[in-house]
């Protein structure tokens, strides 16, 4: 099973944007709560930065080939998220670029049999390889597309 370029392409790129998206905000916008009750901008990139590690962690699970089932995710309730919020936007970001290459390097370079192994997700049952890296790359998605409003307001209060 050949991987698809749509998955390739976005494993290497997509998160890339992030960059695009927070050009030109300062550090108190990074961390200033827009809407209330939800996330800042930066808690969001510390989120898609904390979740690359349980990510890794879970595909080594997977590759195991024992169809291991994963409970929900939830930041709030990881201690890692919490003490990744206290770092800097700089190590944060140094982070999740460098994690994200080791990501990427390691599931693009693995062998084709290992793309069928499968793990359980709580909602969305059974996925193979394949699945887990879209649901990855959808979920970056989202939070992506959260960060790209949080800024625009954010840099409408400048203009």
């Amino acid at each position: 099973m050949e991987l698809p370029s749509s998955l390739t392409t976005r494993m290497h790129y997509q998160h890339k944007s992030l960059v695009d998206l927070i050009d030109g905000l300062n550090e108190e916008q990074f961390r200033r709560e827009v809407i209330p009750g939800k996330w800042s901008v930066f808690e969001n990139i510390v989120h898609l930065q904390t979740y690359q590690h349980v990510f890794i962690d879970r595909i080594n699970q997977l590759l195991k080939g024992t169809n291991p089932t994963f409970p929900s995710y939830s930041a709030e309730a990881d201690p890692a998220f919490h003490e990744n919020c206290t770092k800097t936007s700089r190590e944060i970001m140094h982070d999740l670029l460098t994690t994200r290459k080791e990501i990427t390097s390691g599931l693009l370079n693995l062998p084709e049999a290992d793309f069928s192994k499968t793990a359980v997700h709580p909602a969305f049952g059974q996925l193979n390889l394949n699945m887990w890296m879209n649901f990855f790359l959808l979920h970056e998605a989202h939070h992506l597309f959260t960060i790209f409003k949080l800024a625009a307001t954010l840099k409408k209060e400048i203009d």
